[in-house]
């Protein structure tokens, strides 16, 4: 079967006006396992385009606060939410957010840490799977470092040797480790989803 961009989860993110058919996944990781609750701070890493934060700033409503992070520009405006256009692995965030006037500023720690980010493919298999297991360890130091305790990370991996790995590390450092496959994810895709629930620190 060829490969179709316009699916039905497309259309039905049109429809629903999120940013793009990602947000299905995030919303089945949450129906699952409950991450996402009215007043929770979130910290959204490779947020671009939107559409998780756009979630996840609908669940927290008014009372709590999202940060989003990407190298793209973020073209969306939530009443609870900021967005940075910056390389995760080079900002220094705590100084970052100290320096944001008062209105602004959201400071850890977070309730959950969400990683939607991925690698520029570059068709070459084994390349790919290990870019994206570095994404997950930088996403990894940013939840051990700025997770409440109690807190919650989700993370998307390229599936790959490294697998059970990186699910050793998490489970090291998480009372419960979930693995998902969401529904809306595309049958010729490798991606797959870790939930870490209740870091241990």
């Amino acid at each position: 079967m060829a490969y179709n961009p316009k699916d039905y989860f497309f259309y039905k993110a049109k429809a629903e006006n999120f940013a793009a058919r990602s947000v299905f996944k995030l919303q089945e990781i949450d129906q699952r396992f409950k991450i996402l609750k009215p007043g929770f701070k979130v910290l959204d890493l490779g947020a671009a385009p939107g559409s998780w934060s756009q979630y996840a700033s609908q669940k927290i409503g008014s009372q709590g606060r999202l940060l989003g992070i990407d190298l793209q520009q973020i073209r969306l405006t939530l009443p609870n939410a900021i967005f940075i256009k910056a390389d995760f692995a080079e900002v220094d965030l705590t100084a970052f957010l100290a320096a944001l006037p008062e209105p602004q500023r959201i400071m850890p720690p977070f309730d959950i840490v969400l990683s939607d980010m991925a690698p520029k493919t570059t068709g070459i298999r084994i390349t790919d799977q290990a870019r994206s297991l570095e994404l997950c360890e930088l996403a990894l130091l940013a939840a051990e470092r700025f997770l409440k305790k109690g807190g919650t990370f989700v993370c998307k991996l390229f599936h790959g040797e490294d697998f059970e790995n990186f699910r050793s590390a998490l489970r090291m450092r998480f009372e419960s480790v979930e693995v998902l496959r969401p529904k809306s994810t595309r049958k010729e895709s490798k991606e797959i989803f870790f939930i870490g629930l209740r870091i241990k620190t």
